[in-house]
């Protein structure tokens, strides 16, 4: 190995250090610390000396019926969010792929939801479906739809679909603007030969773009179930798990077990329970995707 070879090495690496430094610093040091925290008897009062739990706090947390809750209620908020979102900014995308004029107005109208704050839009969305807010004040005072006012947000049912309605109202915009960018860049002569061919425009939409854009399609899949299990702020900020921690989701509920109640060895256990559920799921979709993508 030459000198220039070694010079050009040591350059690298010095150029690399203080990236790899901050992200040890920052992402593996606390990954590790928080691994090792759920595996500790580590509460409010023992701050200063954790003792050895082993496999308790994971016992704690698949045993107790509101983790319980909280999972059924991420994952069904998931299983209606990531589709509701894709489909409908795939639907957008392929709109103002084929307008010739206002693309860029349409996208930034679309894309507005994206940027906004969640805390505001939470707020907005509970304003709107409060016992005394909007909704109900126009269904019963306004077009005399019902008798009173309907508690959207007081039961579990009703939390949830004003939690899922936000999460697709906002990320609708995201998928746009991904699968605006995947669409963009299908070769026009497939379109045209399919149109030669006799091919229809739903014809070209399942036949052409769909398989075009199936690594697009897998990307935003596996995104957004990462998303879909990191809710927080909507459910905090709406409903803050009410009634009876009935609208809680697993990490709503990790704050709670960690700052409300102080078991932080819980919520690491938590934590790492809900990490590998989505590595799990992020297999299970590169497996499914790869099995439709292979020669029939």
């Amino acid at each position: 190995m030459g000198i220039k070879s070694i010079r050009n090495r040591l350059q690298i690496s010095a150029l690399l250090l203080p990236g790899v430094a901050v992200f040890a610093l920052f992402t593996i040091y606390p990954i590790v610390k928080l691994f090792q925290m759920s595996f500790l008897a580590w509460d409010f009062g023992a701050m200063t000396r954790q003792e050895f739990a082993g496999l308790q706090n994971y016992a704690d947390v698949l045993s107790d019926p509101t983790f319980g809750t909280a999972f059924v209620n991420t994952l069904l908020y998931t299983l209606v969010t990531v589709p509701g979102q894709m489909i409908l900014g795939l639907l957008a995308a392929t709109f103002i792929n084929a307008i010739p004029k206002f693309r860029v107005s349409f996208r930034v109208v679309y894309y507005l939801p994206v940027i906004t704050s969640w805390v505001i839009v939470s707020l907005v969305f509970k304003y709107i479906f409060n016992t005394e807010g909007m909704l109900n004040y126009f269904l019963s005072d306004v077009i005399h739809l019902t008798n009173g006012n309907v508690p959207w947000l007081d039961s579990r049912q009703g939390g949830m679909f004003v939690a899922m309605m936000l999460g697709i109202w906002k990320g609708v915009g995201w998928n746009m603007v991904i699968f605006l960018a995947a669409l963009q860049s299908v070769p026009q002569d497939l379109y045209e030969s399919a149109e030669m061919d006799g091919c229809g425009s739903f014809g070209k939409f399942f036949y052409i773009t769909l398989p075009s854009i199936r690594g697009t399609i897998l990307f935003a899949l596996v995104m957004l179930t990462i998303g879909g299990f990191n809710v927080f702020t909507s459910i905090k900020m709406i409903t803050a798990g009410k009634p009876m921690h009935q609208t809680e989701t697993v990490l709503t509920w990790m704050y709670y077990k960690a700052f409300n109640t102080g078991k932080f060895g819980y919520a690491a256990a938590l934590s790492f329970i809900v990490a590998v559920t989505l590595i799990l799921l992020a297999i299970l979709q590169f497996r499914v995707m790869r099995q439709n993508d292979a020669p029939k």
